[in-house]
């Protein structure tokens, strides 16, 4: 790795971070500015090493990375690929941005970006706007009691945990018309907790039904309807299957 400049005693330093995430509970809809950690990894070109470079939360909620990319000669110096791995007892974070329909991928365990090099006088190559990080609930998430909430597992067609397969229920409000999304994040085990905060069909019948839908990769998902009451207190298996 190309070492990093260091400036003489009084000497004027220009900082750029090449990234700036902006963690948010994905439940509550609002930033979060505690109850994570970051780690950062490089690539070497064949395998991702942990660094020690610690990421700098910034007053206004953003983790950043100033200083990355610094180099004594940037013109002939090479961008260098990083990943963030957020990490919580009570959170997953989702990394894929599915608002710009990048495809959910349950191997995908950070934000990757390019650190491009710079100095006071160049300024890296590209400049980054901050990008938001959804923290979405995982099984030890800290629900408002009273919350309806089930349990269940993914699995794939022989038995085997699918970890963090993205568990998702949707639909409309039958008062407004407006549509609803809940999801979360299966742990290491497969097992999944979702909330369902809204009517399912069927709500005045006084049963409800939703559709749970869990997504592996492209071409890996598995589909489970259930009914509420009935289904709150049983273990709800979701098989993974190619589509």
């Amino acid at each position: 790795m190309t070492p990093l400049w260091t400036p003489l005693p009084g000497e004027r330093r220009v900082l750029y971070s090449p990234a700036w995430f902006v963690p948010y509970d994905d439940w509550r809809r609002r930033p979060l500015a505690a109850g994570f950690t970051v780690a950062l990894d490089r690539w070497d070109g064949a395998a991702w090493l942990a660094t020690t470079v610690a990421a700098t939360r910034t007053p206004s909620g953003f983790i950043a990375y100033p200083g990355l990319g610094r180099r004594r000669e940037p013109a002939t110096a090479e961008p260098e690929l990083y990943r963030a791995r957020f990490e919580s007892a009570g959170y997953r974070a989702l990394y894929p941005d599915l608002t710009a329909q990048e495809p959910f991928a349950a191997d995908r365990v950070g934000k990757e970006f390019l650190a491009y090099p710079y100095d006071d006088t160049q300024p890296p190559a590209i400049t980054v706007q901050p990008e938001p990080v959804p923290l979405l609930p995982g099984v030890a998430y800290p629900y408002p009691p009273g919350t309806r909430l089930v349990r269940g597992a993914v699995r794939t067609a022989t038995g085997a945990p699918v970890a963090n397969a993205l568990v998702e229920a949707a639909g409309v409000s039958a008062d407004d018309g407006s549509p609803w999304r809940e999801r979360t994040l299966s742990d290491v085990d497969g097992a999944y907790r979702l909330s369902l905060r809204f009517p399912g069909t069927g709500a005045d019948g006084g049963r409800e039904t939703f559709r749970l839908v869990a997504t592996e990769r492209p071409g890996r998902t598995g589909e489970l309807a259930i009914r509420l009451p009935d289904d709150l207190t049983r273990t709800n298996v979701i098989e993974i299957a190619d589509q």
